[in-house]
C-alpha cells in the first residue's frame, strides 16, 4: 500500500440492511486481514444497533488515518432518525444516498483513496427519486463518465466475469447486443486489468451468445454476425481476444487458466459461475473510471440484518480489492 494512498472511504448502503455489521465486522478483522485504512460513511447509531465496538466520529476525513488502529472512523450523515435492522424506510435511504455522495465526492478530490460501496435497496431509491438504474451509473455520472463506458466486472478469487448486457429480460439481450458494445467493453477491460490490475497482456474470453456458439449459425446468427465481428476488432485494436466460445465449457478449472477476464452476453451468464465458484468472496468492480470503486456482490439482505450472522467476507474482499487497486494507481 503505498504511503501516500488516502483512506478509502466506505458507505455503508442502506443502514437498515447487513452494511452497517459488515464494514463494522471488516473493521474488526483489518490486521487479520491485512487491511489498508479505510473509513466508514453513514449512520453511527445504524452501526452501534448492530455492534457493540469503537467508533471514532470523524471532524474531517484526513482524521480517519490517525483513528483507524483503535476505532472504526466515521464520517456522520444528516441523522435518518430511528433505523430498524431489517425494517427499510425512506428515511434510511436518503442516507444510502447521501453516504454515496460524499463518498463519490471525496475520492474525485483525492481525500479518499477508493470508494466501497455497502449494498443498498434500489426500490428504496427509487421511492425517493433516484432514477439510476444503480449504484454503478450513479457513480458514472458524478465522475462524467458516459454509462457505456463504465464497465462492471464480477471478481472472485477464481475468476473475472463481465456481462456485456446487463440487468435485462433474457427476451431483450438479443436486440440489445451489438459488437460496438461488446468491442467497447472489451476495450475497457483490458485497460484496467493492465492499470488496476497489473496484468501487463490481458487475455479476454468472449462467450457466445447462444448453445454452443450458434453452431455455426444453425443456433443462431448472432456469434458470427456480432461475436465474432466484435472479437476480430479487439484483435485488431492489438488486445489478445479468444471467441465466441461455447459459454458451457468456459468455466471449469483448465478452461480458466486460459483467460484473465471473461465477457458474457447476458447477466446470468457472467453471474452464475461467478457465484458457484466464490460466492462469499464475489466483489463488484466498476472498470473505466478515474476512481476505483468496489462493492460486495451481494445485496442489503435484510432478512438476516441484525441478526449476527450476516458474512463480511465479501466486504473484506471489496476493501482489499479497492486499496490494491489503488495502490497500482498510485505507485
Amino acid at each position: 500500500m503505498s504511503a501516500l494512498l488516502p483512506p478509502l472511504a466506505v458507505s455503508i448502503g442502506d443502514p437498515a440492511g447487513i452494511g452497517p455489521e459488515i464494514v463494522a465486522h471488516a473493521w474488526a478483522a483489518r490486521a487479520a486481514q491485512g487491511l489498508p485504512p479505510f473509513f466508514a460513511i453513514g449512520d453511527a447509531r445504524a452501526i452501534a444497533a448492530v455492534w457493540d465496538g469503537p467508533v471514532e466520529v470523524l471532524a474531517a476525513p484526513g482524521d480517519a488515518a490517525a483513528a483507524f488502529d483503535h476505532a472504526l472512523p466515521l464520517i456522520q450523515v444528516d441523522d435518518p432518525g430511528e433505523i430498524v435492522p431489517g425494517d427499510p424506510n425512506l428515511a434510511g435511504a436518503r442516507c444510502a444516498l447521501d453516504s454515496l455522495e460524499i463518498a463519490v465526492g471525496l475520492a474525485r478530490n483525492g481525500m479518499a483513496g477508493a470508494v466501497v460501496t455497502g449494498p443498498v435497496s434500489k426500490a428504496q431509491l427509487y421511492a425517493i427519486g433516484f432514477d439510476y438504474p444503480g449504484q454503478t451509473e450513479f457513480i458514472a455520472e458524478r465522475c462524467g463518465i458516459a454509462t457505456a463506458n463504465a464497465v462492471m466486472m464480477l471478481a472472485g478469487p477464481s475468476l473475472r466475469t463481465i456481462p456485456v448486457t446487463v440487468h435485462l429480460p433474457l427476451a431483450q439481450v438479443p436486440r440489445a447486443l451489438s459488437a460496438e458494445l461488446i468491442v467497447a467493453k472489451g476495450r475497457v477491460a483490458a485497460r484496467a486489468l493492465c492499470r488496476d490490475y497489473g496484468i501487463a497482456a490481458p487475455r479476454l474470453a468472449v462467450a457466445g451468445l447462444n448453445p454452443h456458439a450458434g453452431e455455426s449459425g444453425t443456433l443462431g446468427r448472432e456469434d458470427i454476425d456480432i461475436v465474432r465481428f466484435a472479437v476480430d476488432a479487439l484483435i485488431a485494436d492489438g488486445i489478445d481476444a479468444v471467441g465466441p466460445l461455447a459459454a458451457d465449457t468456459m468455466f471449469h478449472a483448465s478452461a480458466r487458466a486460459l483467460y484473465d477476464v471473461a465477457l458474457c452476453m447476458y447477466h446470468d451468464q457472467a453471474l452464475i459461475p461467478l457465484k458457484t465458484l466464490d460466492f462469499e468472496d464475489g466483489v463488484n468492480v466498476t472498470l473505466g473510471l478515474p476512481i476505483v470503486r468496489t462493492s460486495p456482490d451481494h445485496g442489503t439482505a435484510f432478512g438476516i440484518a441484525g441478526k449476527g450472522v450476516a458474512s463480511p467476507r465479501a466486504m473484506i474482499a471489496a476493501i482489499r480489492m479497492a486499496g490494491e487497486c489503488a495502490a497500482r494507481r498510485a505507485a
